[in-house]
């Protein structure tokens, strides 16, 4: 109709969970950097290309799923020292908010694990998008944060003879996400 502005309407993509991977990075002994990642990824995306800032996330991430590349320590993580997953089987990451464009934007979301819920703010960053081979539309983002593991309950650690602690406060979390339009 004359005078009206027609806006393109909300997408639903899906994370691809084969194409995505959701890492973290913690300091061990003060000096080395131990890197992990979570396997068992779900969730959804939804977003107007017209006003990006009124998107949504919806992200589950299976806390069994860890993988550390050296199975005492996953077990380790996985009791309840750390992640609890009998108790906590999921980790989960619901948007409240999105600052940006649609290009580059600052995603805020309740992050909680171990039933614990706190507010966590990534970077975000649009890396592309495209067809698949089969005609599948396909879109890809980077995201980084970090957060402090005490925050959620995971006080768990050791005392250094040489001063200091076996695990770091702080956790740095990388996500690189496929999604597949719905």
């Amino acid at each position: 109709m004359a005078g009206q502005v027609q806006t393109a309407a909300a997408t639903a993509w899906k994370i691809d969970a084969a194409h995505s991977t959701v890492e973290f990075a913690v300091k061990h002994m003060m000096f080395t950097t131990v890197k992990g990642r979570f396997t068992d990824v779900t969730g959804t995306v939804e977003f107007d290309e017209a006003d990006p800032t009124d998107g949504r996330a919806d992200i589950t991430i299976a806390a069994a799923s860890i993988d550390t590349r050296e199975a005492q320590r996953d077990a380790h993580l996985k009791s309840a020292d750390f992640f609890d997953v009998e108790q906590y089987p999921t980790l989960t990451f619901r948007s409240t908010k999105i600052e940006g464009t649609a290009k580059r934007f600052a995603l805020t979301g309740d992050l909680t694990i171990r039933g614990v819920t706190r507010p966590v703010t990534l970077d975000v960053t649009y890396e592309g998008t495209g067809k698949d081979p089969w005609g599948v539309e396909r879109l890809g983002y980077a995201a980084t944060g970090k957060l402090n593991r005490k925050d959620f309950g995971l006080t768990w650690n050791a005392a250094l003879e040489t001063g200091g602690v076996l695990v770091a406060d702080d956790v740095k979390i990388t996500l690189d996400l496929q999604l597949i339009r719905q």
